[in-house]
C-alpha cells in the first residue's frame, strides 16, 4: 500500500467579499504520495496558490478533509497548525521570505532555533546543508549580499534542513532567469530524491512543468487533469 503525504477528500473554499462569495475551489480530491515531485499548474485564480495554502495550514477550508503526514489539518487550532508547519512543513516562496538582518546561515539555522536544536548541531546541519546547495563561503553575507538564485537557494535550504514531510514551493522561480531557475531545479530534485521529501510546486514556469514527475492542471478551481510521467 503506497504511503500519502497529503491526502484531500471534497475540499472546498470559499471566500466572502462584502455580500460577494468567491468559490476558490471545488470538490478537490487529491492523494500525493511519499517522495512525490509534484506541481500545480494553470491560470492566475485557478485556485494554485490557495490549494497550497490549505495544504499548507494557512488558510482553512471551507468543506472538506485535509490529512498531511497522517494529520487531519482542517481539525487543528492555531497552536497546533503551527507545531505542524514547524515541524513537518517547509515553505519555499517565490519573495525568498529571508529574514535581512540575519546572515545565510542564521536564516538556515532559524527554524532549527525554533524546534529547539542544540547551537552545535544546528551549525553542523547548515553547514553540511550550505554545501549541499554550493554555497559554501557565503555563509556569513546577509539576504542583501546575495544573488536572487543564491536567497532561494538559502530558502529551499532553509525549508529542507529542518527535515519536513513536505515542502510547498509558490512559484519558486518567478524572479529568476532562465539559467538560475535551471540550476534551482536540479536542485530541488536532487534534494528530492536524497532527502526523500516531497515536493508541491504551484508554477506558470514552463521549466517547472518539465522537472516535476506529476504534473496538476486546476481550471476555475477544479482539476482538471492529472498526469503523471514515467
Amino acid at each position: 500500500m503506497t504511503e500519502h503525504t497529503v491526502i484531500l477528500r471534497n475540499v472546498s473554499k470559499v471566500y466572502h467579499q462584502n455580500t460577494l462569495a468567491v468559490q476558490a475551489l471545488t470538490d478537490i480530491n487529491l492523494d500525493i504520495p511519499k517522495k512525490e515531485l509534484a506541481c500545480l499548474s494553470g491560470p492566475s485564480g485557478s485556485g494554485k496558490s490557495t490549494l497550497l495554502n490549505l495544504i499548507g495550514g494557512l488558510d482553512k477550508p471551507t468543506s472538506g478533509e485535509i490529512t498531511v503526514d497522517g494529520q487531519r489539518v482542517d481539525l487543528l487550532g492555531k497552536a497546533e497548525l503551527a507545531a505542524l508547519r514547524l515541524h513537518k512543513i517547509g515553505f519555499v516562496f517565490q519573495a525568498y521570505n529571508l529574514i535581512p538582518v540575519l546572515t545565510a546561515r542564521e536564516n538556515i539555522e532559524f527554524v532549527m532555533q525554533l524546534q529547539g536544536i542544540s547551537a552545535a548541531e544546528r551549525r553542523a546541519r547548515a553547514m553540511d546543508i550550505l554545501k549541499e546547495v554550493d554555497l559554501t563561503g557565503l555563509e556569513d553575507r546577509r539576504p542583501g549580499e546575495l544573488s536572487g538564485g543564491q536567497q532561494q537557494r538559502v530558502a529551499v535550504a532553509r525549508a529542507i534542513v529542518s527535515e519536513p514531510s513536505l515542502v510547498l514551493a509558490d512559484e519558486p522561480t518567478a524572479n529568476l532567469d532562465s539559467k538560475t531557475a535551471q540550476a534551482l531545479m536540479e536542485l530541488l530534485v536532487h534534494m528530492n530524491q536524497e532527502h526523500n521529501v516531497t515536493f508541491l510546486f504551484s508554477t506558470h514556469d514552463r521549466l517547472v512543468m518539465d522537472f516535476s514527475r506529476r504534473l496538476i492542471k486546476l481550471h476555475d478551481g477544479r482539476i482538471v487533469d492529472d498526469q503523471r510521467r514515467t
